[in-house]
């Protein structure tokens, strides 16, 4: 299932923005975690690497649509959320935007703070309907 792919992508994600090792053998442990076959290994990774090969202009985007305080202020998993779910918006064409944006919010309502999915969903909607 796509959602269990996000959120393995998710971890790895996350635990890179606190300077945690995006290798393979960290990578697979998490898939293993999740118990992924492999079309879902396949597209968690296809995430991972878009975030990691595209970070700067997807955390300049994040950015600009951030107006009220610094990237450094976003709570990590927000971060990692709007990272990935940026990433899946710009570089995966087989999933619809709103899809990623309600996936994005369901992990940053899990993972965050109680109101960190309003918080993602705002700033993902004014991506994708400016």
């Amino acid at each position: 299932m796509r959602s269990d792919a996000r959120e393995a992508a998710f971890q790895i994600v996350f635990a890179d923005l606190f300077g945690g090792d995006g290798k393979k053998g960290f990578r697979a442990s998490v898939y293993k975690e999740h118990k992924l076959k492999e079309d879902e290994c396949a597209f968690a990774e296809k995430l991972v690497n878009a975030v990691f090969s595209h970070r700067d202009e997807l955390t300049d985007e994040i950015g600009a649509h951030v107006t009220r305080f610094a990237d450094y202020r976003i709570y990590p998993a927000d971060k990692a959320a709007l990272l990935l779910a940026l990433a899946e918006i710009r570089y995966c064409d087989d999933v619809p935007p709103v899809v990623s944006v309600s996936e994005a919010a369901a992990l940053a309502r899990k993972y965050s703070t109680e109101k960190s999915a309003d918080f993602v969903n705002g700033v993902l909607g004014g991506i994708i309907n400016k």
